[in-house]
């Protein structure tokens, strides 16, 4: 592997973390202390975090934007993304509706297991490994049902009143899929750009790299949190 390659993947690499430190992928204590004072129907205000939740949810749109990194037509492109929405809105709504708890160590760290088995898929490293192709689009469903757990994590971290709970939690969910019509938007333009270069298929191998260790600092940032919040 070359040097440019490893320090394309190290920078990456530093950025996420910097970004995880800040972030941490939780919830503002903003939103947080807003939600847990009202009571009743406010669906204007639970689309918005869901819109937020998704725009600034990296371990979602890494997954996205490696679903999505070789799908040039439109049908297909709708197809992937139609089957991870399915997938994160059954688990969020069911999760959260029937008050189904979780580590969100674990499933944060299995979102990251998720980039890192579609950047390998991306690598081509199944086929050169065991010799066959997994179902991508079954594998894009069975993740999607993990990423909405993940999103049901931080919803019960909100502490919804169940008054208007069920048309809260939908208005939720359709925020995060304007969130995420959003983002997928602003990858595929760029996308658009980069695949028109002559320099995307030199640097398409780099930044599956790049995703796969991405995925790989997630995984351990977030069982190194799992197992200290067990001491």
């Amino acid at each position: 592997m070359s040097s440019r390659l490893w320090r394309t993947a190290a920078l990456f690499a530093v950025a996420l973390l910097l970004s995880s430190q800040a972030a941490a992928h939780g919830v503002a204590d903003g939103d947080k202390g807003y939600i847990q004072e009202i009571t009743g129907v406010h669906l204007f205000p639970f689309a918005y975090l869901g819109a937020k939740h998704m725009i600034t949810g990296y371990d979602h749109l890494l997954f996205l934007a490696g679903v999505i990194f070789f799908l040039y037509r439109l049908r297909d492109i709708t197809i992937y993304v139609t089957l991870f929405a399915i997938g994160h809105s059954t688990t969020m709504l069911a999760g959260v509706f029937f008050n189904v708890t979780m580590s969100a160590y674990l499933i944060d760290a299995i979102i990251g297991l998720s980039v890192v088995y579609k950047a390998l898929d991306n690598l081509g490293a199944y086929q050169t490994w065991f010799g066959f192709q997994p179902d991508t689009k079954a594998a894009t469903l069975i993740f999607g049902l993990f990423h909405g757990f993940g999103l049901a994590t931080k919803v019960q971290d909100y502490q919804i009143s169940p008054d208007g709970l069920l048309p809260n939690l939908i208005a939720f969910n359709v925020g995060v899929e304007i969130g995420q019509l959003l983002a997928l938007g602003a990858i595929l333009i760029l996308m658009g750009f980069w695949r028109r270069s002559p320099s995307f298929w030199r640097t398409a191998y780099t930044a599956n790299v790049a995703m796969m260790a991405a995925g790989f600092i997630l995984i351990g940032l977030h069982m190194t949190g799992y197992f200290i919040d067990r001491t």
